[in-house]
């Protein structure tokens, strides 16, 4: 099944419980502009009321995301100086695209085979896994461009590689190799460019095979244990457990188990 959001900006395709959100503006290495962050917004709430397992984010072409639309920038400096309100709107839009994809309930993967620069690496990091190809590029250079960071960067960067390095990211701008992202735990796994395809389909073919209310609800524990005490973890953990204790996704872990067979989870 296949749907597109803002005139094609976006395409959403459902198979097999997967979820895949194409940004499909190559031409402009799918900048997030308003179309492509407003389809991204449409696409998740699709999804979200949908059966879908899990959600792959990609970029058309030969870029992931080049972040920021510098050419709608340009524009709006030739057509008049934008006011700072204008300016915050623009990015209040961007990063409200980039939190609902950290809110979204089911396991996100970003696949990477290109550049991933400015907020289209902050929406990278902002999946819950990465998968990169040899060949991709991430970088948070948004000084640049002369600007701070923003849609996100400060609250998820420095919560995946720590302050300094952080830091050190957005004070030179660094573009990062695919090796060197994953030394700094910005992606998963990398896979050479030939065996890309293959190698993220067998990943996400397993994600999506897993007990979907098992793993929608550790997503939303894990995200609430960031910020919580340990007794409050625990509660929390024992309230869901048991919960999830009542699913047929459960039962049929059990019973696969009993069999010394592997489980066919059906998502319930």
């Amino acid at each position: 099944m296949g749907s597109e959001y803002e005139d094609g900006a976006v395409l959403l395709e459902r198979d097999g419980g997967v979820a895949r959100i194409t940004l499909n503006t190559p031409e402009r290495r799918n900048a997030l502009s308003d179309e492509v962050t407003g389809g991204l917004i449409d696409a998740l709430s699709d999804v979200e009321g949908s059966d879908s397992r899990c959600v792959v984010v990609e970029g058309a072409g030969p870029a992931f995301s080049a972040g920021g639309d510098i050419d709608a920038m340009v524009e709006r400096h030739e057509r008049d100086s934008p006011t700072p309100e204008a300016v915050e709107r623009v990015i209040q839009r961007i990063g409200r695209s980039i939190q609902r994809l950290v809110e979204c309930p089911l396991p996100t993967i970003a696949k990477v085979d290109g550049a991933a620069f400015g907020a289209g690496a902050n929406l990278a990091i902002a999946c819950d896994i990465q998968l990169l190809s040899d060949e991709a590029k991430l970088g948070f250079g948004f000084r640049q461009v002369g600007l701070a960071v923003d849609s996100g960067t400060s609250y998820l960067l420095p919560r995946l590689v720590g302050d300094n390095v952080a830091k050190e990211l957005v004070y030179t701008g660094e573009l990062l190799d695919a090796e060197r992202a994953q030394e700094l735990g910005l992606a998963n796994h990398v896979y050479e460019s030939e065996a890309f395809e293959r190698e993220t389909e067998s990943f996400v073919e397993r994600v999506a095979s897993g007990p979907t209310v098992a793993l929608r609800t550790s997503k939303r524990l894990l995200r609430h244990g960031r910020t919580a005490s340990l007794s409050e973890t625990i509660e929390h953990e024992a309230v869901a457990q048991g919960t999830v204790f009542d699913s047929a996704d459960h039962a049929e872990g059990i019973t696969a188990f009993r069999e010394s067979r592997s489980p066919e989870f059906e998502g319930e």
